[in-house]
């Protein structure tokens, strides 16, 4: 049954990839999500079909084509995140939350052949963003403020998305890019602004990596465009780790989580009260909680990744300095599937240190 399975998932992911290669690109590494409503959304290149992995089936196939022209997808390597899902807001007739993707980066068709010979073309600096949960998806184009091919796109704890990593011209694969973006790029979905951080000093090229971990910073590693470990190159095989602080760790004290029920083990649409301290007023209005899935990362997508606003029944304060809130666990496993998550207190746009939690 699981060979067959794997058969018939692989015919339609090719018969996507068929639709949307170009002559010279590879088109691989699709960007894949899982939709609130429990299929999967799966992108490659231009073009996104949604996807009953239960019963092998395309359930739809009319999403449009990204606009602009450009490739996003292995060796024109773009990245993308499933935005942070709203779990007390319900827009739609399907009874669940919005699903929203952001897709950036890229490179034009013909820059994988034409960075082999020599010419390295600039990457894209558009961003795409795609309700897919939407009767009429439309796509919202933006612009970064920098090009950037080879990105890897992160959900920080308070629902903004990092962009950091990758360069200015070429493509992935062997020595064909050039010009490391070292600039990282914050991302607010809100407001829909983009803004240039701290440069690093190093290149951070094909194969790089990078991970939220629970204090809320980035690790960020790797780097290695060469075929063998190889320490002479324009851009050589690095094996240094560095640690990105966003700027919400210099933006003053941060809430401290002193007390979750009913503690580390949930279940789905359970009640939960956190506990937390907090230097300043909490109100109703700048506190939330988020629970951000642990993700794995591979040529510039981070699997596995997406970030919950729990629903907030009400704050409360129970003294000078202590509030609790409280809120609901995800209702279903198609918006939280089992399994591990770091769980944070924002508050006036600062997160906790993570606590894990697990639904099962």
């Amino acid at each position: 049954m699981e060979a067959k399975y794997v058969i018939v998932f692989s015919a339609l992911i090719f018969s996507l990839f068929n639709e949307t290669r170009d002559v010279v690109e590879n088109n691989l590494y699709p960007f894949t999500h899982l939709s609130t409503d429990g299929n999967l959304f799966i992108f490659a290149n231009t073009r996104s079909i949604l996807f009953d992995y239960k019963n092998s089936r395309v359930v739809r196939n009319d999403y449009p084509v990204m606009p602009g022209g450009v490739s996003r997808n292995y060796p024109s390597t773009g990245s993308s995140v499933l935005l942070p899902l709203k779990l007390g807001s319900i827009n739609n007739t399907i009874g669940v939350p919005d699903a929203e993707v952001f897709i950036c980066g890229g490179a034009p068709p013909n820059s994988y052949i034409t960075a082999i010979r020599g010419t390295f073309l600039p990457a894209a600096k558009s961003c795409g963003r795609l309700m897919i949960t939407a009767k009429q998806p439309k796509w919202e184009m933006e612009e970064m403020p920098i090009e950037r091919v080879m990105g890897d796109m992160l959900l920080l704890p308070t629902g903004d998305v990092l962009i950091i990593n990758g360069a200015k011209k070429g493509t992935a694969g062997w020595y064909l890019a050039r010009e490391p973006v070292l600039n990282p790029v914050l991302y607010q979905p809100k407001s829909r602004k983009f803004e240039k951080m701290e440069p690093s000093k190093i290149a951070r090229m094909y194969h790089s990596t990078a991970i939220l971990i629970p204090d809320g910073r980035v690790l960020v590693g790797g780097s290695n465009p060469n075929q063998n470990y190889n320490f002479t190159e324009l851009f050589p095989t690095e094996l240094s780790v560095e640690v990105f602080s966003p700027p919400y760790l210099s933006s003053g004290a941060r809430p401290q989580i002193t007390l979750a029920k009913p503690g580390t083990e949930l279940s789905y649409k359970q009640p939960i009260s956190i506990a937390f301290v907090s230097k300043k007023k909490a109100e109703m209005g700048n506190v939330y909680v988020t629970m951000v899935a642990p993700s794995f990362n591979t040529h510039s997508f981070s699997m596995n990744q997406r970030i919950m606003v729990l629903n907030i029944n009400q704050v409360r304060q129970v003294s000078k300095k202590s509030f609790v809130i409280d809120c609901f666990a995800p209702a279903t496993s198609n918006i939280a599937p089992p399994g591990y998550y770091l769980l944070f207190v924002v508050h006036n746009g600062i997160p906790s240190l993570g606590r894990w939690m697990h639904i099962s």
